[in-house]
């Protein structure tokens, strides 16, 4: 009977033109919630008067289909598509009689204003809320028996509920709410506060077109988002120009269509000096109350413009026991390299952060002589680069034996010979993978990197199988014998300790403390003789002596001796003479009495270690580290003082693992116990042991100062690798 009338008065209604004169002549319960639906998509898709003509006109069949699902949704009726079609039809010619000088309000509130206006149009209707939620409802009755069934069953008494007619088409939620309401009262109400707290509100026409228009510069969302980017061209070495790529700026418009980029100098004069007045606030607070530092400093020089800068990095344990790392200056270093210019622009960096000469602890610095007499004069205590030194003694053992001279020499014409032929090196290819191995290309060694050449050997080995297949077919530039082959083998096994030591000296957490042991070891490795030695001892005699002659002294500087000691994995265990021993425990002694103010109990008395039985000798640097260990486990000895009883105490204890972190695992835990010797510990167990921290920071200003961007000036240059290497201090990964 609903549809019929329904479908008399939709025919009564085809002639009319205006929605004015539509709404106001009495009508039936459908024709009003069409309208109501259909006017709430105009306000949903459109933000102009010619955007809903155009809409109309080009989107009728979506817009009919959104009325339909909005009718049946809001207002359970069930409408006929094509009834749904020719309202729309008549909608969109009001619209397209529409003076489009009128603003969006003038023609739509008319439309407002009748709706609601007519009795039969209540809060049921009004799309602002969606008072029908069928998900809750079938969470209170059970599915209904099959898809066209006419009741549903009540999970609460069993009872079967009409669902409000006799085909699935005019089936509602009336009836199952209705129900719920007059039968199960404290079910009804759980159901209503569910469907309030799901209601939508409908947002008004100023909402919708606030929504529409761009952010001031001046909204918190603005300024998040223009300092995400600013990190986004620091973090990831981008250039500055990038803010004005057309694909960057596209991608910007689809993820934040109010978002209006800045200009480039924007983020070059306001947006990264910004960050970096913000981090440099953050760093100055965080080095304040920081007793001591350790540094290191090294010059650079670039090859695509003429600028040398002056590294400066340093580093500290904080109260928590963890090792900080910290860039303060890629500071440009113009003129001479004279001791004299070092120590003033040295000097200038440490006034700029407020750290006085006694904070000092030690600046680490390579070998040359300016760099030595630039920090005699300023009276601090510096150290060279133990991966520089390395690299003079490895140098001389290389040097000393003609054969591995010559094995070289012929090693780097094959490896060259491959990488100026695409051909060959096509060819080799192939041949490994026939020969299904994997497909790697020889590396070529720097001849002022011994480690260099250690990879090149090891490429070549590898290859062996590779290379002597190629030979039977192919030209070359020169072939290996099988002495050769031999000796490449052996030396590579000689070098093999060396390449270990440089990497766990030059891995962020080394310490001072890690000098010592490690070149104990070393010298221990090349001492050994095996009868394998044949053609390499003389390389591996000169290495030793080479070692022992440009770290003769690390036993008996404080700087190493004392970090060697505190540090709970290897403690008194590596020193190579008694006396360098000695004096090193009363040195700590010395550091420990300077601290201590309380005395402390008289320690029992500690077992002595058992040896273990000693493994079969290996010359793996980690193993003959472990072999040390074991033969200096010492006894107690007799204390006096104070400062005796913590120190000694400390060192009869047994080692920790070597793989562990001595200032996390031990200190942290045993401060309590050792506090004037844990202070000590955190004033040693910082001072690095190389300059890695400096090489690292200018293969990052070589990203930044590229072919491409060689005209940056030196301060931009340093602002942003400050900011590169310093942002995780103010900035949490995203991984966090």
């Amino acid at each position: 009977m609903q549809d019929s009338e329904s479908e008399q008065g939709a025919g009564r209604r085809t002639t009319l033109n205006s929605p004015r004169e539509y709404v106001a002549r009495p009508a039936d319960r459908v024709h009003q919630c069409a309208f109501l639906a259909a006017a709430n998509i105009i306000v949903l898709l459109s933000n102009s008067v010619e955007t809903l003509v155009e809409r109309f006109t080009t989107e009728a069949e979506e817009i009919s289909k959104a009325a339909s699902m909005a009718l049946t949704l809001y207002a359970s009726v069930a409408v006929s598509q094509a009834r749904i079609s020719t309202w729309v039809t008549q909608i969109q010619h009001h619209l397209q009689q529409a003076s489009v000088t009128e603003t969006h309000e003038e023609v739509l509130n008319p439309f407002w204003e009748e709706i609601y206006k007519e009795e039969n149009v209540g809060p049921s209707l009004d799309l602002s809320a969606q008072q029908y939620d069928s998900t809750t409802i079938q969470c209170l009755l059970s599915k209904h028996k099959s898809e066209g069934s006419v009741t549903a069953r009540c999970h609460v008494c069993e009872a079967e509920v009409p669902r409000g007619g006799k085909n699935r088409a005019s089936f509602n939620t009336t009836n199952l709410i209705r129900y719920l309401r007059n039968k199960h009262q404290e079910e009804h109400e759980e159901y209503t506060s569910t469907t309030r707290a799901k209601a939508l509100k409908q947002p008004t026409l100023s909402e919708t077109l606030k929504r529409k228009e761009k952010l001031s510069q001046n909204s918190d969302k603005a300024k998040q988002i223009t300092a995400k980017i600013a990190e986004f061209i620091a973090l990831d070495d981008q250039p500055l120009s990038v803010v004005e790529n057309v694909g960057f700026r596209r991608l910007m418009e689809h993820l934040e269509p109010r978002y209006e980029l800045p200009s480039r100098h924007f983020f070059t004069e306001k947006a990264l000096p910004a960050l970096h007045n913000k981090l440099c606030g953050h760093l100055q607070a965080l080095l304040t109350d920081v007793p001591a530092f350790g540094f290191t400093t090294d010059i650079w020089s670039s090859s695509v413009c003429p600028m040398s800068l002056l590294s400066f990095t340093a580093q500290w344990i904080d109260s928590q026991f963890n090792l900080r790392h910290v860039t303060l200056h890629a500071q440009n270093f113009r003129g001479s390299h004279t001791a004299d210019r070092v120590r003033e622009a040295i000097e200038g960096m440490l006034n700029s952060w407020g750290i006085d000469k006694p904070r000092v602890h030690v600046i680490l610095r390579d070998n040359a002589r300016n760099m030595v007499k630039a920090m005699d004069d300023m009276e601090i205590t510096s150290v060279g680069c133990v991966a520089h030194t390395l690299q003079l003694a490895v140098h001389e053992g290389l040097l000393s034996q003609r054969s591995v001279i010559d094995a070289l020499a012929t090693a780097r014409k094959i490896v060259g010979h491959f990488k100026d032929s695409p051909l060959a090196y096509s060819r080799l290819e192939d041949i490994q993978k026939d020969l299904k191995m994997d497909v790697k290309r020889l590396q070529q060694d720097v001849q002022v990197r011994w480690n260099s050449s250690l990879y090149m050997l090891q490429s070549i080995l590898e290859q062996k199988r590779a290379l002597s297949v190629y030979a039977a077919d192919y030209s070359m530039p020169a072939t290996l014998t099988a002495n050769q082959w031999t000796l490449m083998e052996k030396t590579a096994e000689v070098l093999a300790p060396f390449e270990e030591l440089t990497r766990d000296v030059s891995n962020p957490t080394a310490s001072a403390a890690d000098v010592i042991p490690a070149i104990t070891a070393l010298k221990r490795v090349l001492s050994r003789e095996k009868t394998t030695d044949q053609g390499v001892r003389t390389m591996k005699s000169t290495l030793l002596e080479a070692v022992e002659t440009r770290f003769a002294e690390v036993e008996e500087k404080p700087l190493y001796s004392i970090a060697t000691l505190v540090d709970p994995r290897y403690k008194d265990r590596f020193f190579t003479k008694s006396d360098n021993l000695r004096l090193a425990t009363d040195n700590l002694i010395l550091e420990v009495a300077k601290i201590e103010r309380a005395a402390s109990e008289e320690p029992e008395a500690a077992e002595p270690m058992r040896k273990t039985p000693r493994q079969e000798a290996s010359n793996s640097l980690g193993s003959v580290l472990d072999e040390i260990l074991e033969e200096n486990q010492l006894e107690a000895r007799s204390v006096s003082t104070s400062a005796d009883v913590q120190v000694q105490t400390y060192l009869s204890e047994q080692t920790r693992p070597r793989k562990s972190n001595p200032l996390l695992r031990y200190w942290k835990d045993n401060a309590s116990r050792f506090p004037s010797l844990a202070t000590v510990a955190t004033r040693f167990l910082f001072a690095p042991c190389t300059s890695v921290d400096s090489e690292r920071l200018f293969s990052a200003v070589s990203n930044v100062l590229d072919e491409k961007r060689n005209r940056l000036s030196p301060d931009r240059v340093e602002m942003l690798i400050f900011l590169k290497k310093n942002l995780h201090l103010i900035v949490k990964p995203e991984s966090e």
